[in-house]
């Protein structure tokens, strides 16, 4: 598959676009409601579907069959790392209009090193054709594994993350808006929403070790990994709003997440004793989630919405207005030369 250089710099243009656009239509933090969250999944899906369709057209079948493979893989673990999220939301009892903020960022920082990883992973490849074997065990591993705790429940209070961070970075209990970081006696402090961050970016490093291989499990092209992985993270925030407060109802979701880790990874142990014809694995993958989806919803149907509970990291709380105006900016900004004038300084302080 030859990619020109134009391509990756069209595709980059076009995610900081879309990136640009979800910001500025969530500039003003609000609580996303289900309705608006089903409108911006719509448009997401839609433009990986759109993509893939370019791809195909552009590049063959087979390459557009590798990307909605891909994509459909990446989508779909990519549920589990929503449902994380919720737990950790729920643990430090954030509320929920400034989720949007932390989600988009985290998705920012998640592109970012995504993209580390799969250049490492397809310079490996590249160079150690016997790394395929490694990954094929590590994700058959990751699958039984998997499978084996499938009902065992993130517990962000009991984080390693979070221990390290409350042990070097020092942090208010309450949240001051959208803030990460205040100024308070003199002094810069984290407010619960950095480490909220933190602990966001480290859960999709953690997803992403499983994620990366195996995708590289339906293709070898570093142009159709990273983009199935980017436009199947564009929609993690719309994802998240839209199921955060039914993950009670996919009881057999991870049941079906661990079956695709083990057959992406049979796949890739028997890349040169047995070919799997994309289109096979595409519907095997199809198949193993849809049957996992409708059983956890046949299984729990008549169950409402309801929100994700958890132990909780604190006791946090939102700044009262007497915090609110003693927080100051991080960065002062300094008197011009109009303003350092006796008169000039009366009346600054007047204004304050």
């Amino acid at each position: 598959m030859d990619v020109p250089l134009y391509a990756w710099f069209a595709v980059l243009a076009a995610i900081i676009a879309m990136l640009a656009i979800d910001l500025f239509a969530h500039r003003r933090a609000h609580v996303i409601g289900v309705r608006e969250a089903l409108g911006w999944s719509i448009v997401w899906v839609l433009s990986g579907i759109t993509f893939g369709i370019v791809v195909w057209n552009a590049w063959g079948a087979e390459s557009g069959q590798q990307y909605f493979a891909g994509y459909l893989i990446e989508k779909s673990l990519a549920v589990d790392n929503v449902f994380v999220w919720a737990i950790i939301f729920a643990s430090f009892a954030v509320p929920r209009e400034f989720q949007h903020r932390v989600l988009f960022l985290g998705v920012l920082g998640a592109l970012v090193f995504r993209g580390l990883f799969i250049a490492a992973g397809a310079t490996l490849i590249q160079n150690f054709s016997w790394i395929l074997y490694v990954f094929a065990a590590f994700l058959i591993i990751t699958g039984i594994r998997m499978l084996l705790t499938r009902d065992e429940h993130v517990h962000p209070e009991r984080s390693r993350t979070l221990r390290l961070f409350r042990r070097f970075v020092p942090m208010t209990d309450a949240f001051h808006g959208q803030r990460f970081l205040i100024r308070r006696a003199g002094v810069v402090v984290a407010t619960p929403l950095l480490a909220v961050l933190v602990l966001v970016e480290v859960t999709d490093v953690i997803f992403a070790v499983d994620s990366i291989p195996a995708i590289f499990a339906v293709t070898s092209e570093p142009f159709l990994v990273f983009t199935a992985n980017a436009f199947a993270i564009l929609g993690l925030r719309a994802m998240y709003f839209l199921l955060a407060d039914l993950m009670h109802r996919f009881r057999y979701l991870k049941l079906g997440l661990a079956l695709v880790l083990v057959w992406v990874g049979a796949k890739m142990a028997l890349l040169d004793v047995l070919y799997i014809p994309t289109p096979v694995s595409l519907a095997v993958v199809a198949a193993i989630i849809a049957a996992s989806v409708i059983a956890s919803l046949v299984a729990t149907r008549g169950q409402g919405r309801h929100e994700v509970e958890a132990a909780p990291a604190g006791a946090f709380r939102m700044a009262t207005p007497e915090e609110l105006a003693e927080a100051r900016p991080l960065v002062r900004r300094r008197q011009t030369s109009r303003s350092e004038g006796p008169e000039s300084l009366r009346g600054t302080g007047s204004r304050r």
